[in-house]
């Protein structure tokens, strides 16, 4: 009798720890976004890990910025596509390091756009119109990196994934960003 009760008590606990381990992304991306919904810095600076989102923000727009520096004609006929490739990541940098704040990921996240750092910081704001609804998706990349990702109503074919890492046993921090494969 007791040992069948113990077996019992094992499985459920084995239960109770599947699901919390599966759905605790689900709890943590929930709350970043409501936090962004709201324009609340202190629970966005408690959900983001900062210097890793920068970092993850610099590749993919070093990455886009390429791409684009390799597309244009102009410049690699009067040979500034060098230079450019050259002085680009520190131009992305220093713009990224300023950018990213609080009320960045808020505004990113209720426009469902790629952050583009402007000279101003962004106030979060509602959208203002229903066009430009902004739909989410998510689900796991792998077993410690979760995304979420954003889509406009008005422009279908970019998105934005903010991927959520694992840091312990059940916490997660937006910790990077995909911008989608650059053309």
């Amino acid at each position: 009798m007791n040992r069948k009760l113990i077996i019992r008590l094992g499985l459920a606990a084995g239960a109770v720890f599947v699901v919390a381990y599966a759905a605790s992304p689900l709890l943590a991306a929930r709350s970043l976004i409501q936090a962004a919904k709201t324009g609340d810095e202190r629970a966005l600076e408690r959900q983001v890990d900062f210097p890793a989102f920068r970092v993850s923000l610099k590749d993919e727009l070093n990455a886009r910025m390429m791409v684009e520096m390799r597309k244009d004609k102009r410049l690699g006929d009067s040979g500034l596509s060098g230079l450019g490739m050259l002085l680009a990541p520190a131009l992305v940098g220093g713009a990224v390091d300023a950018f990213v704040t609080p009320q960045a990921i808020a505004l990113m996240v209720q426009e469902g756009r790629a952050p583009k750092p402007e000279i101003k910081r962004p106030e979060p704001q509602e959208p203002k119109s229903e066009n430009k609804r902004v739909r989410q998706s998510w689900g796991y990349r792998d077993l410690d990196t979760f995304a979420v990702t954003l889509t406009r109503d008005d422009q279908p074919d970019e998105q934005v994934s903010l991927l959520m890492k694992r840091r312990n046993l059940f916490g997660w921090k937006l910790a990077a960003i995909d911008l989608g494969a650059p053309e």
